[in-house]
């Protein structure tokens, strides 16, 4: 059995052919994934001369040494012993090998950085008005569907008309492994929506589904909303390139620091794991820690002498 991992590029390994055929068929995984998957066990098919049950956890340990010799990001290296687990766990469930090779091995400790995210004055900077021709409307749009329902760069280029209603207030969209969920749309979302779509008639034609549309009535891709919320955000100023997870990342940390719901903000980013969600609470209290340490009078250490001459210090001296 052949196998496309990529356009023009095929499996000759049959197991990891297969494999890859149940990614995309029963996980659902996405063709970009898949093609990661692809070329990380193309990598590990080098490691054995003739079946997959030759192969043993020394012979990963030195491949993960390998890829960090070569400077390969300790996150490459996790991804890579993360496709052999992955693909073992199968090959021994469909009997491609007696045992996994992988399921003992582990790979270098990742630090798990915080997201950058925006505060509220500098959302509201990125979606305050800038005209109101059919390109500022659809860019207006855009970004306060981001923000407002904290959705994924496919969901929303992906979004078709028919997953919107205005009236109810609501959208739904396509998540990651094929995961269908229904978010809330805000009121100032619902309002530049209408005026969008009354524009986006203009534009394309009634057999194009796709709620967000370029001036020549295709489907918007990935790339160009890119470029649209960056420009938008060098036109508010702010000091961070604007991008479409950094409004996600807006939207689960002031939804979470109003209402203090971490499986609520769960279910509407669409995370499978909790764990997943509960970075956001890192955010959370570091949010918190700030504003304790700049209004608590026992966390503050002065630079300045108060009158007597004597100074004092935080509660840790």
């Amino acid at each position: 059995m052949r196998a496309e991992a990529e356009p023009g590029h095929a499996v000759a390994d049959p197991a990891v052919a297969a494999f890859l055929e149940h990614l995309r068929g029963e996980r659902g995984l996405s063709a970009h994934t898949v093609s990661a998957y692809a070329r990380d066990l193309e990598r590990l098919r080098g490691l054995v001369a003739d079946t997959w049950n030759e192969l043993q956890p020394a012979d990963l340990r030195r491949a993960a040494a390998a890829l960090a010799r070569d400077g390969q990001k300790p996150r490459s290296v996790q991804r890579f012993l993360s496709a052999a687990r992955s693909f073992g766990r199968w090959a021994v469930r469909e009997g491609w090998m007696e045992h996994n090779p992988a399921a003992a091995v582990r790979g270098p400790r990742l630090g798990r950085p915080l997201p950058r995210t925006l505060d509220v004055d500098q959302a509201e900077r990125a979606m305050c008005p800038q005209g109101d021709d059919g390109l500022d409307l659809r860019d207006r749009a855009l970004l306060e569907l981001f923000y407002s329902s904290g959705l994924r760069l496919s969901e929303l280029t992906g979004l078709d008309l028919g997953g919107l209603d205005l009236d109810a207030g609501l959208v739904r969209v396509l998540g990651k492994g094929r995961r269908e969920r229904t978010v809330p749309v805000g009121r100032p979302a619902r309002a530049v929506l209408r005026e969008w779509l009354a524009v986006r008639a203009d534009w394309a034609g009634p057999d194009q589904p796709a709620l967000f549309v370029s001036q020549r009535g295709r489907r918007l891709g990935n790339r160009a909303v890119q470029y649209r919320l960056a420009q938008a955000g060098l036109r508010a100023g702010l000091p961070e390139r604007l991008h479409p997870h950094r409004l996600r990342h807006a939207f689960a940390s002031h939804l979470l620091e109003s209402s203090g719901d971490l499986r609520a903000v769960q279910e509407l980013l669409g995370h499978a794991d909790l764990a997943t969600t509960q970075i956001y609470t890192h955010l959370d209290f570091q949010h918190l820690a700030q504003v304790y340490d700049s209004a608590h009078p026992r966390a503050r250490r002065r630079s300045r002498l108060p009158a007597g001459g004597k100074g004092t210090t935080s509660a840790g001296s």
